[in-house]
């Protein structure tokens, strides 16, 4: 991989040229090296990581157990490169014979790209999650009536089984059209992340939750927080600065297409505005037949995609 830092610039020069959103860099975490030369000449190269997820964690409620990521360097050579290390990765992943069930590969790439997009989809990903931003501002209006009295309040921990409803419910949903897991252990785990949450949160510069009431009742759940992508682990795919970011926003099922959503986010985004952040970020699922049209309609589009196929061996 003595190229590595070429093709690393040249990517990172093509990115800019694509989306003016994206950070000026492309870091890599520790992996194994993967490498392909290409039938025209040329060499492209990655870096695949194998992360297991413990059973009974939080984030096994959205991967799978055995996740196999690859971080490609394909320079300026979106397509055939994509094609190329995907082949390689398809042989390597073979030779190493991966999990047959409840695994999967990823690949985190630019939402815009659409030459490595058709890569991509010809070896079997698909669009699963995307990381999506807002520029901070409020919401847009909507001419929507609400029916009955809906109020928007800060949720503290005495809601806690009133968020932990809504929050599975959401949890559920996912799990039927996008990369949520179903797993057993859920509403622990969902109790336990909501309960920190609401103590955390309740004091100052904590991650605000919101629940939107309509005459009385708990209908609607907003979690958010703060991050700056530069203390973050992670945060490499945002520009720096302070941002906002949706964990979780789930409206009961009667209570969807009212317009309760839409004023929920108004209240969380008047809040990002006022604190000053860069921007607003979440993750959604571009299958998902509600969040694909609601949040775009709320100001959010899609900065990075991430392609899976699941399991492992699907990939072709």
């Amino acid at each position: 991989m003595g190229d590595a830092q070429e093709l690393v610039d040249r990517q990172c020069a093509r990115f800019a040229e694509l989306d003016r959103d994206l950070p000026d860099r492309y870091l890599l975490p520790k992996g194994d090296p993967l490498m392909a030369r290409l039938p025209g000449g040329g060499t492209v190269a990655g870096l695949v990581v194998h992360n297991r997820v413990p059973r009974g964690s939080s984030q096994s409620l959205w991967q799978a157990t055995d996740t196999f990521e690859l971080f490609p360097l394909l320079g300026d050579r979106p397509q055939e490169g994509m094609d190329g290390l995907l082949s390689e990765w398809r042989r390597r992943l073979s030779a190493q014979e991966a999990p047959a069930a409840d695994s999967s590969c990823v690949v985190t790439w630019p939402s815009r790209d659409a030459r490595a997009t058709r890569a991509l989809l010809d070896h079997g990903f698909v669009p699963l999650s995307c990381l999506a931003i807002r520029p901070p501002g409020p919401s847009p209006d909507e001419d929507t009536k609400l029916s009955g009295t809906v109020k928007v309040r800060r949720a503290g921990p005495a809601d806690l089984d009133s968020v932990v409803e809504l929050a599975l419910a959401e949890h559920a949903y996912a799990a039927l059209v996008g990369a949520s897991v179903h797993r057993p252990e859920a509403a622990e785990l969902k109790r336990i992340a909501a309960r920190l949450r609401l103590a955390a949160g309740s004091g100052p510069g904590g991650d605000p939750v919101w629940l939107a009431e309509q005459d009385g009742t708990p209908i609607a759940l907003a979690e958010c927080g703060w991050i700056d992508p530069d203390r973050q682990a992670g945060g490499h795919r945002l520009r720096s600065g302070r941002w906002a970011y949706v964990n979780c926003v789930s409206v009961h099922e009667q209570a969807r297409g009212g317009g309760v959503g839409q004023q929920l986010m108004a209240t969380a985004h008047d809040e990002f505005a006022r604190a000053g952040v860069v921007g607003s970020f979440l993750y959604y699922n571009p299958p998902n037949p509600l969040s694909s049209v609601f949040w775009p309609r709320q100001g959010y589009r899609p900065l990075w995609t991430m392609w899976e196929v699941r399991p492992a061996t699907a990939l072709r």
